[in-house]
């Protein structure tokens, strides 16, 4: 059935499916009524809003199956949901479509402090598997800034980091096993427990896919132990450029520090003004710089970084002197996104990687959009892997600022590609960069893209509409370009 159905085509498919999942589903289960669907008609893209046809609330392994299979059968588009914390519109729901909840499945399964392993179910919060496996001086090291509400089974599909990815690795290299379904709602399995799997391994391809391939359900992850002493320089520069030098100095003196970021003035003083962590306002960016490890190794190396950025032109540098003024420095970078919703009514919040070297170019070219948008940008970078997070503040009730918020973002993705990088980075692709793939990858390769979901869900019914754009609506893109060839749309595309 089209997108763009009537009204009374809708309700009779809503009718349809209600009267199909109520054979499988507890009526506590099944939402359908718009006064109990509104909370999911967004994720943390919040200027995008659809309103589902229907949402389900499983609680057991048998009921997620069971729901896929009346969807398969039916031809109904399913969209997963865990936290909704996603920013880039991967949870929006389809208006003809499912949205299956797995919010109740929150259950850890089991800690083995042995092989160093949690398993744990898909509706879990980051970090209560670290709040978990701290009774064992274990942690699960991928910490993305929504780690207290956001859940593993979203970090899976984004393929989430975080401020301590440089060091240790990404969702991908944090977990060995997920379990799942099919589209089809047939039990599936990726990874293992082993070092090694039999066959091809595709865990690869699932982390990151961003719930197109399969629904995870149960994820098994890597625990490491908890570090003796972590300490962080605290490093201010006069000037944009200085910093993202340093950054790429430190890397290149052979020093991976566990986290590296970069925050520019205006993220600073919101920030300040939010949490207090100490912060120089009169920086043009600081720098926080980490090391963990034996007392012995931290002390080498917070040696060796404090050289690097004294070389560098750092015209302030505080170290942090005990584990309360650690988790100070660091509180503000985790509270970039509410302090920029103190001094704005919205923002948008890009995701793009670049090559280190490249940072202070960005920067700058951020200041210059600012002033052809008309709107403010405060940036927050994950420094030491290029990934960036410039936050464009904008008033959502307002369309014009919208639309320039929209073209603002399409502009640092394009600029991003221009500079040797790419249009995502740990958020994915959602609905917010469907623009942004057009650019990066040529039709081949989208195509191939098409053929391996259609390899896990040939009725292409998983997540529809999201991360890869179809031929013919990339070259509609192309019609509807702007200065710079690209832009955001205010209509959702559908395929």
């Amino acid at each position: 059935m089209p997108a763009a159905a009537t009204a009374p085509d809708r309700n009779r498919r809503q009718a349809e499916v209600v009267a199909a999942l109520r054979d499988v589903l507890p009526a506590h289960a099944l939402l359908w009524r718009r006064e109990d669907t509104v909370p999911y008609e967004c994720d943390g893209l919040t200027a995008y809003r659809e309103q589902p046809l229907v949402v389900v609330l499983p609680s057991t392994e048998g009921e997620v199956a069971a729901v896929l299979r009346v969807c398969h059968r039916l031809d109904v588009p399913v969209v997963a949901r865990g936290s909704g914390t996603g920013l880039s519109g991967g949870a929006l729901p389809h208006t003809l479509g499912v949205t299956l909840s797995l919010a109740k499945f929150n259950r850890i399964v089991s800690i083995d402090p042995l092989a160093r392993t949690a398993t744990v179910q898909c509706g879990v919060r980051n970090l209560a598997v670290s709040e978990a496996a701290a009774a064992y001086g274990l942690y699960y090291a991928p910490d993305p800034s929504s780690q207290i509400a956001c859940s593993i089974g979203g970090n899976v599909a984004e393929n989430s980091g975080g401020v301590h990815c440089l060091k240790y690795g990404l969702t991908l290299h944090n977990v060995l096993k997920v379990r799942g379904f099919t589209a089809e709602g047939d039990a599936v399995e990726f990874g293992s427990d082993a070092l090694d799997v039999a066959g091809l391994d595709l865990m690869t391809v699932l982390v990151g896919s961003e719930g197109m391939l399969a629904v995870a359900i149960e994820v098994t992850v890597r625990l490491l132990p908890k570090p003796q002493l972590a300490r962080c320089v605290m490093a201010s520069f006069d000037d944009v450029r200085k910093a993202g030098d340093a950054v790429a100095n430190v890397i290149a003196a052979g020093i991976i520090p566990a986290g590296l970021e970069m925050m520019d003035k205006p993220m600073t003083a919101a920030v300040e003004d939010f949490v207090h962590a100490g912060y120089d306002l009169e920086a043009a960016a600081i720098l926080l710089c980490e090391s963990d490890g034996t007392p012995e190794e931290v002390e080498e190396e917070i040696g060796r970084i404090e050289a690097v950025m004294r070389a560098s032109g750092a015209t302030r540098l505080d170290v942090s002197t005990s584990e309360a003024q650690r988790l100070k420095f660091w509180s503000g970078r985790k509270n970039a996104f509410p302090a920029s919703g103190r001094i704005s009514p919205d923002y948008m919040c890009m995701d793009s990687t670049i090559p280190r070297r490249r940072l202070a170019d960005m920067l700058l070219a951020i200041a210059r959009m600012e002033q052809t948008y008309g709107l403010r940008c405060a940036n927050v970078f994950h420094a030491g892997d290029g990934n960036l997070h410039p936050l464009i503040l904008f008033d959502a009730n307002d369309p014009d600022q919208l639309h320039r918020a929209e073209l603002f973002g399409a502009d640092i993705l394009e600029t991003s590609v221009e500079m040797g990088g790419t249009v995502t980075g740990e958020h994915g692709v959602g609905v917010e960069k469907l623009a942004s793939m057009c650019v990066q990858f040529s039709p081949a390769e989208r195509e191939q893209m098409l053929a391996l979901k259609h390899a896990f869900d040939p009725k292409r019914l998983l997540n529809p509409g999201k991360v890869i754009p179809s031929l013919v609506r990339c070259a509609e893109y192309g019609k509807m370009h702007v200065s710079r060839g690209m832009l955001a749309f205010p209509d959702i595309p559908r395929f």
